[in-house]
């Protein structure tokens, strides 16, 4: 991220408070922000008349104005799909770490590149494109919801009439270039949504908390998103200096300590609760007690995927390769129309509605490199590890969605083993299912060993939830945590009466309790007792 002066540092977070200012304004609860107008018609543009043959040339004609905006682009995490781990030290990337999902970008070309924020990503065992027209602009800009980066070019949208998904019949025209780029405006939800929505090669499939409900959510699906409730663009939480945008979920801000400091921080890092509603958000001081031990997500995020998006919570590759009477692949799917079992891809499970899994969590997130070695006889193997302990002050008590599954892994190096689900070699790898030869593929497409002995484990990943939060009137009740059957329940490091007990100890306090009624009733029967005698 650029360094401010200080000049230009105060007059953003200014501008940025006035915002906030205006926001908050005239109602007791959130009002919805009133976009600033554009201070240019990009339907004037010569340059972006057109016409144009690929999105390039497009590319090409934004940067006549916007001089730096590629430069600042490939300096960005959404441009090098890496990440440096301050904390842990580790590089992340998509060719660094094996997901619960498809496995690896690199294995999948060039399927997963068609999210990168480039055009020509075809292999990414080389760096991106260096070319600035390489740069998609419209990705993040368009405004008319018909620009869509065609799934299997790369990045690219298509250039003539193309048939997907695959088989369907259904034909995806080119799309009008000249329009979408003379109607360039500022991100909005389906901006991004239009990758972060999608990953894991399907709507909603991998967050849990993120899908395309949220484009135009209900005031009760997500109180801050929903145009009836403060109607947030993703950036507006996610603030953004020369297109770096905040926050990650590999380095998590588990626990704001500047509080107020709306929309962003000081720092410019993503706004946290607490930089918009303070460390002390409630009417009622016994719940503000509570915000040194929970998130703020663990009370006003009770269930995830409730848009009417199902989210994918199983993952069983090691069922994959099964054929029908016509030695044909097999699709099932579940009571929900959700699908339950493909033949290349094995056994699936879904979820909505789902009430999160909680854990003590500081923001750091460690992760199984493609080249770690684990004990393969203590599964499941955690393919990324929360940090986070209750004596530890930077610590809360989070809500995540935990992905399980089952995972190639190579019996000799015993490391985790990257799949190959998607390529135009499809037909040759997978017409008799054949599992070596896929693993085979996919270790020479990532540069990893393969020793051609394998076997499936049992793996589990976290995702921390922190969208799809309601009003506030639906946050969880006292009951949730505070009962025998509560939901934070196995969470070491706390006392809750109403969960906590001890079977001896209770028996105890009420043999006291009985005790204590027993001899208020013998001293009432005696002082009734001596009363009469004293009368007599």
């Amino acid at each position: 991220m650029a360094t401010l002066s200080t000049v230009h540092r105060g007059r953003y977070l200014a501008a940025r408070f006035l915002a906030a200012l205006l926001m908050f304004a005239g109602t007791p609860g959130m009002a919805a922000i009133e976009r600033s107008p554009a201070t240019a018609d990009h339907s004037k543009f010569k340059s972006l008349q057109g016409p144009f043959e690929t999105a390039s040339q497009v590319t090409d004609a934004c940067l006549r104005c916007h001089t730096e905006a590629a430069d600042q682009i490939k300096a960005t995490t959404h441009w090098t799909w890496l990440y440096k781990h301050e904390e842990t030290g580790q590089t992340l990337g998509k060719n660094q770490v094996i997901n619960s999902f498809c496995g690896m970008a690199v294995t999948n070309e060039p399927r997963c590149t068609s999210c990168h924020v480039g055009y020509g990503w075809k292999d990414m065992r080389e760096p991106p494109p260096e070319a600035d027209s390489a740069v998609d602009c419209l990705v993040c800009h368009d405004t008319t919801g018909d620009y869509w980066k065609f799934p299997t070019l790369a990045g690219d949208p298509t250039y003539v009439p193309r048939e997907w998904p695959k088989g369907s019949g259904k034909i995806v025209q080119p799309p009008d270039l000249p329009d979408i780029a003379q109607n360039v405006g500022a991100t909005g939800r389906a901006n991004c949504g239009s990758c972060h929505f999608y990953g894991g090669g399907g709507d909603g499939v991998k967050h849990g908390d993120l899908d395309s409900s949220l484009v135009s959510p209900e005031r009760a699906l997500d109180v801050h998103m929903s145009p009836e409730g403060a109607n947030f663009s993703c950036s507006d939480c996610h603030s953004t200096w020369g297109h770096s945008v905040s926050g990650s979920r590999y380095q998590v801000n588990a626990k704001d300590t500047l509080g107020i400091d709306i929309p962003g921080h000081t720092d410019l890092s993503r706004a946290s609760c607490e930089s918009c509603h303070g460390a002390e958000p409630h009417e009622k001081e016994k719940l503000n007690h509570h915000v040194d031990k929970l998130a703020c997500q663990t009370c006003h995020v009770p269930a995830f995927a409730r848009g009417g998006v199902p989210t994918k919570m199983w993952w069983d590759w090691s069922t994959a390769g099964k054929l029908d009477e016509n030695s044909e692949p097999i699709a099932t799917y579940d009571e929900a129309g959700h699908v339950s079992y493909l033949s290349e891809k094995g056994d699936f499970r879904h979820g909505e509605n789902v009430v999160p899994y909680y854990a003590w969590f500081d923001g750091t997130v460690e992760y199984t490199m493609v080249d770690e070695k684990f004990d393969i006889d203590n599964p499941p193997l955690e393919i990324n590890r929360l940090d986070g302990a209750p004596n530890d002050p930077g610590s809360r008590i989070w809500p995540f969605k935990v992905m399980r599954g089952k995972q190639p892994f190579d019996t000799e190096y015993k490391t985790l083993l990257a799949t190959h689900v998607f390529g135009a070699d499809d037909s040759s790898l997978w017409s008799n299912y054949d599992w070596p030869k896929a693993l085979e593929y996919a270790s020479e497409m990532s540069g990893m060993p393969f020793s051609g002995n394998f076997d499936f484990v049992e793996t589990r990943m976290y995702w921390p939830i922190t969208h799809m939060v309601p009003p506030a009137d639906q946050a969880l009740r006292c009951g949730s945590c505070h009962a025998g059957e509560s939901r934070l329940a196995g969470i070491g490091g706390i006392y809750m009466p109403g969960h906590n007990a001890n079977p001896w100890l209770n028996r105890i306090g009420w043999l006291m309790v009985a005790l204590t009624l027993a001899g208020v009733v013998i001293h009432g029967l005696a002082r009734v007792v001596f009363r009469k005698r004293k009368q007599s």
